[in-house]
C-alpha cells in the first residue's frame, strides 16, 4: 500500500512523497513508513498528514580499526611522494625532450623545403 503526503518536513516543502507502509499501529494511530531514498523511518499522523517523528538510518563507523587507518594514510603519503618525484623528474627532462623534438623537426624541414605543413584537424572540414 502506498501513501502520498504533502506538506512541510524539516523546513523543506514536500510536494509529494510516496512511501511504502511498513506498519500501522492502531493504538497510536500513527503510520510508520520507510523512505525509499534515504531509508529513514517516518511516523506520520494520517489525520493531519504530517510527519510526527523522523529517525535517520544509523550509519556504520567510518573507521573500524585505528591502526589500519594510520597504515593506509602512510601508504597513501608514500604513493603521493612517489608520484611527485616522478612528475618532478619528468619536468626536469621536459626541456631536453622538447629541444630534441624541435631539432629533429627543424632538420626535417631544412632537408625538404618543398614539404607543406601538415593540415590541422580543424581545417579538414
Amino acid at each position: 500500500m502506498h501513501l502520498s503526503i504533502q506538506g512541510n518536513f524539516r523546513g523543506f516543502t514536500l510536494s509529494r512523497l510516496c512511501v511504502t507502509i511498513l506498519n500501522m499501529k492502531k493504538e497510536s494511530r500513527l503510520i510508520e513508513v520507510q523512505c525509499p531514498c534515504c531509508d529513514a523511518t517516518l511516523k506520520i499522523d494520517p489525520l493531519t498528514a504530517t510527519v510526527i517523528l523522523h529517525k535517520e538510518k544509523e550509519k556504520p563507523a567510518p573507521i573500524e580499526d585505528l591502526r589500519t587507518a594510520v597504515s593506509q594514510l602512510k601508504q597513501e603519503a608514500a604513493r603521493r611522494d612517489e608520484k611527485f618525484q616522478k612528475s618532478f623528474e619528468d619536468e626536469k627532462n621536459r626541456q631536453d625532450v622538447l629541444s630534441k623534438k624541435f631539432d629533429e623537426l627543424f632538420k626535417q624541414a631544412k632537408s625538404d623545403p618543398d614539404m607543406k605543413p601538415r593540415r590541422k584537424e580543424i581545417d579538414w572540414d
